[in-house]
């Protein structure tokens, strides 16, 4: 989830500002990231003003998988919102009825926005930086929703490795998106140095940033679920493949 905020800030101190990702959003949305399930019209956010002394303006919107604003096949309602200090509120991500032309076989990569605006300053000669919240949002269709309630483990389990020469390529045979944050060469090992977040596109493939020999023959990778948890996979190679060993046969 990526974090940037409204902060009042007097010119004359700007030198000694500490970093603006140090600071805290007064509007906090209640998740990192939005699952839509196709098979429903909407989908509520709840947001609320963490700040107990002023009244926020929240601004909500979504960008599709290449950063670019979208009002068209999903809409945020409201666009814009006022939260008097420390209340509660929603915000609904509403299916227009182009969502069915969405490819119904896979997931479908979209962007949710929420930046806080504060009421104006009555201070002179003051800087006012936005924080803005932006996390995934994933349209689910129906059909493959539908098969994750009957899933007898995590489709995530399903991922394979393959050695391409010093790399390895994480394969993705499911029609779900799979963000990838971790990599070691053992269970609750240290992080592979040089290793980059990642996501693979639903039946498609990506090579990690690290060498083959970083993770040697039993690399674990650390995933990010439906519910923000970070589970890990630990792989079992023989010659270039490599498969998830279920959780329940590990030792």
């Amino acid at each position: 989830m990526k974090r940037n905020s409204f902060l009042t800030i007097t010119l004359g101190l700007l030198a000694s500002v500490v970093p603006v990702q140090q600071a805290n959003a007064a509007i906090a949305l209640d998740r990192t990231r939005v699952v839509f399930d196709g098979g429903n019209k909407s989908v509520s956010l709840n947001v609320s003003n963490q700040n107990t002394q002023l009244p926020y303006l929240a601004q909500a919107w979504l960008e599709d998988e290449n950063g670019k604003k979208i009002t068209s096949p999903l809409v945020v309602l409201p666009p814009v919102q006022r939260i008097e200090a420390g209340k509660p509120s929603q915000v609904k991500i509403q299916a227009l009825p182009e969502a069915k032309q969405l490819p119904q076989d896979r997931e479908t990569l979209f962007y949710f926005n929420l930046r806080e605006i504060p009421p104006k300053s009555e201070k002179p000669n003051t800087l006012q930086i936005a924080l803005q919240t932006r996390v995934k949002l994933f349209y689910r269709p129906q059909a493959i929703m539908q098969g994750v309630e009957v899933l007898t483990k995590p489709w995530q389990e399903n991922l394979t490795l393959s050695k391409q020469g010093d790399k390895y390529q994480l394969n993705n045979p499911t029609p779900y998106y799979v963000t990838v944050v971790d990599a070691s060469n053992k269970k609750e090992g240290k992080s592979a140095p040089g290793f980059e977040p990642l996501m693979v596109p639903p039946k498609g493939q990506v090579n990690l940033s690290v060498s083959a020999g970083a993770l040697g023959n039993t690399p674990v990778l650390t995933y990010i679920n439906d519910y923000g948890g970070r589970p890990q996979l630990v792989f079992s190679c023989a010659g270039n493949s490599c498969q998830v060993v279920p959780e329940k046969n590990r030792g």
